[in-house]
């Protein structure tokens, strides 16, 4: 099977929304926007401030447990310290998703010019991936709660996709860890309801992973396009199957206990909520509206997306 060229790509090639962009004049723009548009979550952010009593730490609407009868039964205090440990199991759930990002970006720029502007974009986006997870790592240990690590069994799956993943499989799970999550976080940095250290926190992520999607969002393009089939068909069933992963991980079941609830019954009504299917379906409705639109939610590996509950 035949290949297309980087220069094939760029000659006039289509996919179904329009042409190609150049993959050096994205990194360009991107490189550009890093130098005005970065922090450093050390200076930024105001780490001695106590946290403020009464307030949230994850808005309520998007806390697990939110208009169940469990939730309904929970006091205003059960409910803030809940969101507090579902944000700091997201804040983990995030460190070890960049971890995995970060190796899949050296991966892919391994055999790429050194010289050229994607790979050096690539470079500055794992420099963002760092300071984010060391961020998310410090609120973590600022809140007092524990460290809420992914099963073994995920960990293990995360190092086997890291070994087979291709290139385009690769973006297609950047975006579902960064599109989901950027989507809670942009109903987060301006609630005034939610303390001032996670939405500062928030609004850095935000700011920092519009450019993160933008550069797999056009790369995955390409990858699509010039990929061979066969390429192109693993990715649709690693997606797939990421997205089941990925949406089992999302909470860990472990913030249950911690705040002094029966996790089994937690995790039947979580499974059971209509509102919670219906966030976790919109904050991934312009992820799967993209990867529909260039051809990945396609046979099995559509089926996987919507056992994973993330595609309605």
């Amino acid at each position: 099977m035949t290949t297309l060229t980087e220069a094939d790509a760029l000659d006039g090639l289509r996919d179904a929304l329009g042409l190609l962009k150049d993959r050096e004049q994205v990194a360009e723009r991107l490189l550009a926007s890093s130098a005005k548009h970065s922090f450093d979550p050390d200076k930024e952010l105001d780490w001695e401030a106590p946290f403020e009593e009464g307030k949230w730490f994850w808005p309520p609407e998007l806390v697990s447990l939110y208009d169940t009868p469990l939730w309904k039964r929970m006091s205003e205090e059960q409910r803030i310290l809940l969101s507090q440990h579902e944000a700091a199991a997201l804040a983990s759930l995030g460190i070890w998703f960049e971890i995995i990002l970060m190796q899949l970006l050296v991966r892919h720029i391994y055999d790429k010019a050194a010289t050229s502007a994607h790979v050096r974009y690539a470079l500055t986006e794992i420099e963002d991936e760092c300071r984010h997870s060391k961020m998310f790592a410090r609120l973590i240990s600022q809140g007092g709660t524990p460290w809420y690590p992914v099963s073994k069994a995920h960990q293990h799956l995360g190092r086997l996709f890291k070994t087979i993943s291709t290139t385009p499989g690769s973006f297609t799970a950047t975006l579902l860890g960064e599109e989901v999550l950027d989507w809670m976080q942009r109903l987060t940095f301006p609630d005034e309801r939610v303390q001032t250290l996670i939405r500062g926190v928030t609004r850095i992520h935000v700011v920092e992973e519009a450019r993160h999607v933008r550069y797999a969002r056009e790369e995955l393009r390409r990858q699509m396009v010039t990929a061979p089939k066969w390429s192109q068909e693993f990715t649709r069933v690693t997606s797939g199957e990421f997205a089941r992963v990925f949406s089992v991980a999302f909470v860990n079941p472990d913030v249950y206990t911690n705040v002094g609830l029966d996790k089994r019954e937690a995790l039947a009504q979580v499974k059971a909520s209509g509102h919670r299917r219906e966030v976790m379906q919109t904050g991934s409705k312009k992820l799967t509206d993209f990867l529909d639109d260039i051809g990945v939610l396609r046979g099995v590996g559509r089926r996987l997306w919507r056992a994973s509950g993330l595609l309605a």
